[in-house]
């Protein structure tokens, strides 16, 4: 997935009122596409949030590559 879809992604997400964390802190689609997409060393994972059955946050955490 290249920056602008991610974006892109992120926004409608975000739009949809589900709030966006980047390791542990609450972030905007901007700042996460422009780090995930830089990172080469690294990976981030997902982790979606449900609230009684209704996704209320995304989080990105980083993954330790062996």
């Amino acid at each position: 997935m290249d920056k602008q879809e991610l974006y892109l992604e992120l926004v409608n997400i975000q739009g949809q009122g589900i709030t966006i964390f980047l390791e542990g802190e609450r972030s905007s689609p901007k700042d996460v596409s422009d780090l995930l997409c830089v990172q080469e060393d690294c990976s981030y994972m997902r982790d979606y949030v449900y609230e009684k059955g209704v996704l209320t946050e995304l989080h990105f955490d980083k993954v330790q590559n062996r």
